[in-house]
């Protein structure tokens, strides 16, 4: 349920409510179930992307990603070569680290092995949660960790499919933004809608 005109709602205190964007990220994105494909792989080059960054330099040139990297279609961006490559390094509309772009490229590979293991990269990341999401219950976003044993985990197993860019802090702000774990503060008004 969204604010009516007027409406003031308490959101996590992370959130700069002088940018209308990262608002309508809070509010419509951020822990909500992510079940598709593609916008898996897409929150997954996007956390990458973000290492060593704040989520809002990324937030502000999702667009941009989404039109360099063929809307995060994990077929196309896996056949990428030197001239996507080399392309893409010329994109002032991304963050243009060669290690990062070749992680994409190298991940949409991953990504691909995997779900011809598992039918979906979907039912493999989902699998660490037992098929569903880990509701937290954070007073204050003081108490919310960087990582966990469960990104731990995760990270292990991505890095061992071959993922680059799957550090257990990456993996925890994945898990965090596809809805696998809840850590809206409680006293957000997402936070009982995401249960």
């Amino acid at each position: 349920m969204m604010p009516q005109a007027g409406q003031s709602l308490t959101r996590c205190a992370w959130v700069p409510m002088n940018d209308p964007l990262y608002v309508e990220y809070h509010d419509l994105e951020w822990g909500m179930p992510v079940h598709d494909d593609r916008l898996l792989f897409e929150f997954l080059v996007l956390e990458g992307a973000q290492a060593g960054l704040s989520w809002k330099t990324i937030l502000h040139k999702r667009q941009a990603y989404r039109n360099a990297f063929d809307g995060f279609i994990p077929e196309i961006v896996s056949k990428y070569g030197d001239l996507e490559i080399g392309r893409l390094m010329a994109n002032q509309g991304i963050v243009r680290n060669r290690l990062k772009i070749n992680a994409a490229i190298i991940n949409a590979v991953a990504f691909q092995n995997v779900k011809k293991e598992f039918g979906s990269f979907d039912r493999y990341i989902w699998d660490f949660v037992e098929g569903m999401p880990v509701i937290n219950n954070w007073t204050s976003v003081k108490e919310i960790p960087a990582k966990s044993p469960l990104s731990d985990r995760m990270s292990k197993d991505l890095l061992k499919r071959g993922f680059k860019f799957v550090g257990s802090t990456i993996c925890y702000s994945f898990m965090q933004a596809t809805g696998l774990i809840n850590d809206h503060t409680t006293d957000c008004f997402r936070f009982p809608q995401l249960q």
